[in-house]
């Protein structure tokens, strides 16, 4: 094995990021629309729902920076100290992807894997986030391979049964009388034109965490779409309940299966918004913990990096056998 393969391989985690506090919401939401500051009405809202939740925005940076910690741990468990070194990047907050790459530049990584705190692939979400990991990673001259879905894993399908079961028992309803609502992130509908796999790998994982827990009566939904104009993925959570009223379902386990952490489309969307949607309804409503930095999913993510690890391998075995 030549000095290189020994060398630490670059993890760079990547999520969406949040502001580290209330005054940076306006830097923040900026950034989202593309320089374009928001309206007062549209700062004034987003910052509202920061208020809402329980700590503000300080626990959401916090869940980010204990996911990268024990996923440090788990690779460091299973590949010995110091063969992946974890770094972060953000797409909307620093350190942004650029900024985590160029740390490993300095660092003198030579080789790194990008993984997104998303277990499911869209072009549109994680494809972004690995092009513009893979794009920085060229500037420095950093080999990259990117974890572009990971979202039937064993240990993530395990972990999430787990919390709809222990949801279910919370509430003391069974698995036939309450429905178990599975949810994700709503993305521009013109997706489906371009064949993304998005929403069927959502499906793939909400049919899989079904039949683990021995669930039958489940449904899917989408969550937060945003407010560009266009037409989004729908039914809408709210509009779902809706009509889970209508059918006189009593209980509704809400199981965010595209979202990993506690952030705001958990703690605002779910647990307050369609939360107080569903009680004007009728219906009890409640949702799974969140992963988080769970032991499972640590387990998931770190198979995954290991496993985009080896392709460098794969290229090394290629390049001797071909005498290059």
């Amino acid at each position: 094995m030549s000095g290189s393969d020994q060398a630490p391989i670059g993890v760079l985690v990547m999520s969406y990021g949040t502001p580290e506090s209330l005054e940076g919401v306006e830097a923040y939401y900026t950034h989202i629309r593309r320089g374009h500051p928001p309206t007062e009405e549209q700062l004034a809202d987003l910052t509202s729902r920061y208020r809402a939740i329980v700590g503000g925005v300080f626990p959401l940076r916090e869940n980010t920076n204990r996911q990268v910690e024990a996923l440090q741990r788990r690779l460091d468990e299973l590949a010995g100290h110091g063969r992946y070194v974890c770094y972060q990047g953000l797409k909307h907050a620093a350190p942004f992807i650029e900024d985590g790459i160029e740390a490993m530049s300095r660092d003198g990584i030579e080789r790194a894997v990008g993984i997104v705190l998303t277990p499911q692939y869209s072009s549109m979400s994680v494809g972004g986030y690995l092009k513009r990991a893979r794009e920085a990673a060229e500037q420095h001259n950093i080999a990259f391979a990117g974890v572009e879905k990971y979202h039937l894993h064993p240990a993530l399908i395990e972990a999430l049964a787990e919390r709809v079961t222990a949801g279910l028992d919370k509430a003391g309803v069974t698995a036939d009388d309450g429905l178990v609502l599975f949810s994700a992130h709503s993305l521009p509908a013109r997706i489906l034109e371009m064949n993304d796999p998005y929403q069927d790998q959502l499906l793939e994982t909400s049919k899989a965490v079904a039949e683990a827990a021995g669930i039958s009566r489940w449904q899917f939904t989408w969550q937060s779409a945003g407010q560009t104009g266009q037409p989004w993925l729908g039914p809408d959570i709210l509009e779902t309940l809706n009509g889970l009223a209508k059918e006189n379902v009593k209980f509704v386990l809400v199981t965010p299966v595209g979202f990993v952490s506690d952030h705001l489309e958990v703690l605002y969307d779910i647990d307050i918004e369609a939360k107080r949607h569903a009680s004007e309804l009728g219906l009890a409503l409640d949702r799974i913990q969140m992963l988080n930095d769970d032991t499972k999913y640590m387990q998931a993510l770190a198979d995954s990096v290991i496993g985009a690890a080896y392709r460098f391998d794969e290229k090394a075995d290629a390049a001797g056998a071909s005498g290059v």
